[in-house]
């Protein structure tokens, strides 16, 4: 963090970024509209792709289909087919993704207390 002095105050002048922001960094893998809410579904536990979809209303099946792709490839969500007819799809949170824990708990609690 970057600030000017003077004799009688410091005044914030931002953050330094000149190596890429940090904050810009995570939210570039977990900002989308279903992300935050399909890692808080996963901290539960291993869930079907049809039991994500029941748990996150209004989202489409082709959105929740991007959004686990999109956290896939940074490495956040496993995915799992079994081999049955038909076939199924399991997702779960790898360590990376459960490293997120605490910040989407601290949102929960954020949003709990500042609902409309």
């Amino acid at each position: 963090m970057d600030t000017v002095k003077s004799k009688t105050s410091r005044r914030f002048t931002g953050y330094d970024c000149s190596e890429g922001c940090p904050v810009e960094a995570a939210l570039e893998q977990i900002a989308g509209k279903w992300k935050g809410l399909i890692i808080y579904h996963l901290l539960d536990g291993t869930l079907r792709f049809n039991a994500l979809s029941r748990r996150i209303e209004n989202v489409t099946q082709r959105s929740l289909t991007k959004q686990l792709r999109e956290l896939e490839a940074d490495g956040i969500v496993s995915r799992h087919v079994h081999a049955v007819v038909p076939p199924h799809v399991d997702y779960s949170l790898t360590d990376k993704g459960q490293q997120l824990k605490d910040v989407i708990m601290a949102l929960h609690a954020w949003g709990q207390s500042h609902r409309r």
